[in-house]
This record gives C-alpha cells, structure tokens and sequence, in this order.
C-alpha cells in the first residue's frame, strides 16, 4: 500500500456517478494489500434506530451476495452496537489472523452534508456522534452522514428518514462487493498473466 495516505473521498449518494467513484476507491485500496489478506467487513449500528441502522442494513445487503471474498459482521438479525463491539472484534481476532478490517457505520454532520457517504484510512470512531467512547475500527472506514450533529445526537437518529437510510446502504454495499469482486478477479489473473509472459 501506498505510504501516504489517501485523501478522504467525500460523494453525495444521489451523484450519478456515486457507485463507479465509490467503487474505484474502494477497489483501489483492497487491489493494494497483499496476496492471501483476510477481508474482514464490520457493519455497525442498531436496528432500534433509524439513523443508526446504516450499518446493520448494508450488513444484510451485503449478505444477500453470500460471497466467499469476505468475511461479514453486522446485520439487522445480528447487529455490532455498543453492547457487543468490544467481543465482536475479540472474535475476529480470534478467528482471523491479520484481517484487513473495512468498518461501516452511520454519522452525524451538517445539514449540508446529509446524504455524503465518506472513504477515509484508518479506523472510525463509532458513538462519537452521542459521546459514546467506543472502541476504534477499521483499516479503512465508510460512513454516511444521516443526519445533523448535536446535542440532540439520539433523538435526531430515531428522527432519521429511513428513504436515506435505505438508499446510502444500497449505495455502499452494492459498490464494496464490486469493489472487493473486482479487486479479487485482478488478483487471481495476476499469476496467469506472469505465466504466459515466460
């Protein structure tokens, strides 16, 4: 991978071109890690909260592909919040060896940016939009701002329009399993290609 991180990429989801940009990033930073690295997608958020279920609704989407490319934590049945993030990633230490971890989750911002679904390195800060201290997740993250910050963090997410909630998931998930599909059909031909050039 690339030793400077790559600026965050910030699309608003109803772009024309939101799936092809959200997908070429994301393409682009799986096609980077080494042969034979576990991807690992964690889907946060809860069922019990319209803005907050962003990561529990791509969660199921996601899991409607049923692909062997990736491992999936976080979906409306069996959701990753508060309660159980902590054993979520224990388990995935457990269970993976050195995973390459994309987290998912919703977020808070202005009112302008209601809507813009974010790529950023390194890990996201779930609750941060409550003043919840979690812990950190990801390699890479995506988050989608469902919503205006502030005081009233709780009551603005159960106040969130479900519309928006459901069309930023669809957006995500279907560009992150062509995004991962793509990244993985590059790497298996890889070797080919080396064979055929001896």
């Amino acid at each position: 991978m690339s030793s400077h991180p790559e600026s965050p990429l910030k699309i608003l989801y109803t772009e024309p071109s939101a799936t092809i940009r959200l997908t070429n990033r994301l393409s682009g930073q799986i096609k980077a890690l080494p042969p034979g690295k576990r991807i690992v997608v964690v889907c946060i958020g809860t069922d019990r909260s319209t803005g907050d279920s962003l990561g529990p609704l791509t969660g199921s989407l996601l899991s409607k592909y049923r692909s062997s490319l990736f491992e999936l934590y976080g979906t409306l049945e069996h959701p990753v919040h508060a309660m159980n993030l902590d054993d979520t990633l224990a388990k995935i230490s457990r269970d993976c060896d050195d995973p390459y971890v994309i987290a998912i989750d919703a977020c808070l911002g202005t009112v302008s940016g209601i809507g813009t679904v974010f790529v950023g390195d390194g890990p996201l800060r779930p609750g941060a939009g409550v003043n919840k201290q979690l812990s950190p997740v990801g390699n890479i993250h995506v988050s989608g701002i469902v919503n205006i910050g502030g005081l009233l963090g709780y009551h603005v997410l159960q106040n969130t329009r479900l519309h928006l909630v459901m069309s930023m998931a669809n957006l995500i998930s279907r560009s992150l399993f062509v995004a991962i599909t793509l990244a993985s059909n590059i790497k298996e031909e890889a070797p080919s290609l080396n064979r055929g050039a001896l």
